[in-house]
């Protein structure tokens, strides 16, 4: 399969540059098969059903861009932290790459924070390890910018809004976009129809949202990143469909997170570990019965995932239904609850 067959062409005017007043008031597409309806995200309710189980990502995005200069020339740097691998070193990408190789120092906030170059990886990114006085948690928050992607231009006013309602666990370097949705009040609407709802958390890096660039699809390589799930949560899945329950995945990243972290059988187990899994068409899903998602980018490995549960060829029509029908893509868009082809 190419990775052009999962290409579609969107008018730029699509994209969504600023999140909604009303979280829930989003517009939402309810793809089964090839049949197409549109409702609003507060109507999810509709669409569950007692004894489902809502699996959701409770990662929280840190302030992953740090802006400063080299300490030796003054010169404009930038430091994208992507993956914690221990006590002041970090996985990264760095601007301007040519200039920023081993023994390179950079300095954010007057001296606040500053950080050195340790290792040049392969694939281009950066191991630097962080020099400060006090709580590094609380530097990056004020030093730090939120890690918009770039297709959103406008300047976010309130960074909370590019976080679920319930993120907690910190990590991320992107948010789980489809959990923007949900609302406090949602959330209770939804427990009290008999729903289950469990937290996994799946520390978001930008290996997902990396292009693929090979012709044959299969050629392509995830980066790893970060998941855990508690006892509690695996225990609520695997009751859930022992019991003959729904597992609805909110995101893509709650939906990798359980099929990597599950066995031939479909029985997830909890404990934490990296995961690389890219899931395309002819992956058979082990767990998951339904998925709420944003709208992707083409080419994407996302696209591609969507694809796998609910066939190309409904996924592409339905993308087309939506630009036809005006919606929103993207970080900040409109929602599709997806059920699997059958």
């Amino acid at each position: 399969m190419k990775t052009s067959d999962f290409y579609y062409d969107l008018p730029k005017e699509l994209i969504a540059q600023d999140p909604l007043a009303d979280r829930s008031s989003s517009r939402l597409m309810v793809l089964d098969g090839s049949n197409i309806e549109h409702r609003v995200f507060s109507d999810l309710t509709d669409y569950l059903m007692p004894g489902d189980c809502l699996v959701i990502n409770d990662t929280k995005v840190i302030p992953a861009r740090l802006l400063g200069s080299k300490c030796d020339t003054g010169s404009a740097a930038e430091v994208f932290l992507l993956k914690k691998r221990k006590d002041g070193i970090w996985e990264t990408l760095v601007k301007p790459g040519k200039k920023l190789r081993e023994g390179a120092r950079v300095s954010f906030g007057d001296g606040l924070l500053t950080c050195e170059i340790i290792e040049c990886l392969p694939d281009g990114n950066r191991l630097v390890k962080f020099f400060y006085d006090g709580i590094f948690e609380e530097i990056l928050d004020r030093l730090g910018q939120m890690p918009l992607p770039p297709y959103i231009t406008h300047k976010l006013k309130d960074k909370d809004r590019y976080q679920t309602v319930y993120a907690k666990n910190e990590g991320s370097c992107a948010a789980p976009t489809a959990g923007l949705h949900f609302t406090p009040e949602l959330l209770i609407r939804i427990k009290d129809m008999g729903v289950r709802i469990c937290n996994v958390t799946l520390h978001v890096g930008l290996g997902t949202f990396r292009p693929v660039k090979c012709e044959d699809i299969s050629e392509h390589h995830m980066h790893s990143e970060w998941y855990c799930i508690p006892e509690e949560s695996a225990d609520m899945i695997n009751d859930t469909k022992a019991a003959k329950g729904r597992i609805i995945c909110v995101g893509t990243t709650s939906c990798r997170t359980i099929e990597s972290a599950c066995d031939e059988s479909g029985k997830v187990i909890a404990g934490s570990a990296d995961t690389d899994i890219f899931i395309y068409p002819g992956y058979r899903f082990k767990v998951l019965d339904g998925l709420i998602t944003n709208f992707h980018l083409p080419e994407s490995t996302l696209l591609m995932l969507v694809s796998a549960l609910a066939g190309k060829d409904n996924i592409i029509s339905a993308y087309e239904e939506a630009i036809k029908e005006r919606y929103r893509f993207f970080s900040f868009g409109d929602a599709m609850f997806i059920l699997p082809q059958r």
